[in-house]
C-alpha cells in the first residue's frame, strides 16, 4: 500500500514542513473516509463541513476536522464501533495513527474522537529526506477531529459522491445548498468572542463565487435549534440579509484575516475585505 500512499501524495506541492503536515493530513482524511464507507457508516449518517467543501467541491483552503450528521436523531450514536476499522485503514497505507474518543463533562449531542498520530513518525514515513525534522518536538501529535451529530437539524438534502482513492468508495454529502445553509448559521451564530473565525468569511465568499442557493428551510432549523430566531420567525431572503448585515457589522476584519491567513496560499483573497465588501456581494446570495 506504500504505492497507494505515494500516489495520493502526488498530487501535493510540499515546499515547506507545514506542507508536509498539511497533506499528510489531508490523506488521512480521504482513508478516514473510505474507512467508513467500507464500515457502512454512510448508511446512518452524512458528511458535512469544510473538508467535506474542499473535498468534493474544491474549496481551496485546508480545513482540519471530519464533520458529520446522522441522518436522523440517534442519542445512544456508539461513535467507537468504527475506531478499528479507521486505524486498519490507515496502517494499510503505512501510517500509524490510532483513534481516542473525547469524553465531554456536559451533555452533547455531537459525538467527537481524534486520530492521532506521532507527528516525527509518520513524516519520516511520507517524507523520507525532509531537511527540518531537526526542528521537530518528538512528542508533537498530528490530530484530525472526527465528530458527529446524533441529533440533526431537519430539511437537509443529500447527494451521493464517489472517490477513487485509496480505493474506490462512496460517500453520502450533504448537498451544496444544506452545506451553505450550515456555514450561514455559523457566519450569523458563532460566538468568535476575540477569536474572529476568519475561515466562516472565507468559506462564504467561496459559496457566493459559485453561484450556491441555500436550502432555506434547512437553515431556519438550525437557527431555532440555537435559539436564535422563534418557529414564527419569517425567515426570507430579505430577513436573511438583514441577520447577515448586522454581523458584519459586528466583525473585525484584521483579526478574521488573520485567523484564516494559515489555512490558504493566496493571501491576495484576502485584500478587499471589509464591511463594505460583505455587505455588497451579499447581495448576491440565492435561495433554492
Amino acid at each position: 500500500m506504500q504505492t497507494i500512499l505515494k500516489q495520493m501524495l502526488d498530487k501535493y506541492s510540499v515546499k515547506t514542513l507545514e506542507d508536509e503536515k498539511s497533506a499528510m493530513k489531508e490523506v488521512v482524511q480521504e482513508v478516514a473516509l473510505c474507512g467508513l464507507s467500507r464500515s457502512r457508516f454512510f448508511k446512518v449518517a452524512a458528511f458535512c463541513g469544510g473538508t467535506a467543501l474542499r473535498i468534493f467541491y474544491g474549496l481551496d483552503r485546508f480545513s482540519d476536522d471530519l464533520d458529520f450528521s446522522l441522518l436522523s436523531p440517534v442519542p445512544d450514536f456508539e461513535l467507537n464501533q468504527y475506531f478499528s476499522i479507521l486505524e486498519n485503514e490507515i496502517r494499510a497505507i503505512g501510517l500509524n495513527f490510532k483513534v481516542e474518543e473525547k469524553i465531554k463533562s456536559t451533555d452533547s449531542n455531537v459525538r467527537s474522537a481524534f486520530l492521532k498520530g506521532n507527528t516525527k513518525e509518520n513524516i519520516l514515513t511520507i517524507y523520507k529526506d525532509t531537511q527540518e525534522l531537526s526542528s521537530l518536538n518528538p512528542a508533537e501529535i498530528i490530530k484530525v477531529k472526527f465528530e458527529v451529530d446524533t441529533n440533526p437539524p431537519a430539511y437537509a438534502t443529500f447527494e451521493n459522491k464517489y472517490r477513487l482513492m485509496p480505493s474506490p468508495y462512496h460517500v453520502k454529502l450533504y448537498d451544496l445548498p444544506s452545506l451553505f445553509a450550515g456555514k450561514l448559521h455559523a457566519v450569523i451564530c458563532r460566538a468568535w468572542k476575540n477569536r474572529v473565525k476568519g475561515r466562516d468569511l472565507y468559506d462564504y465568499v467561496f459559496y457566493l463565487s459559485h453561484n450556491a442557493t441555500v436550502n432555506l428551510p434547512h437553515l431556519k432549523e438550525r437557527l431555532i435549534g440555537s435559539g436564535f430566531i422563534k418557529d414564527n420567525f419569517n425567515l426570507c431572503r430579505e430577513s436573511l440579509i438583514m441577520l447577515l448585515s448586522e454581523r458584519f457589522k459586528a466583525i473585525d476584519y484584521e483579526l478574521a484575516k488573520q485567523d484564516v491567513l494559515p489555512f490558504i496560499k493566496d493571501k491576495t483573497k484576502l485584500d478587499y475585505w471589509s464591511e463594505e465588501f460583505f455587505q455588497n456581494i451579499t447581495q448576491n446570495l440565492l435561495l433554492t
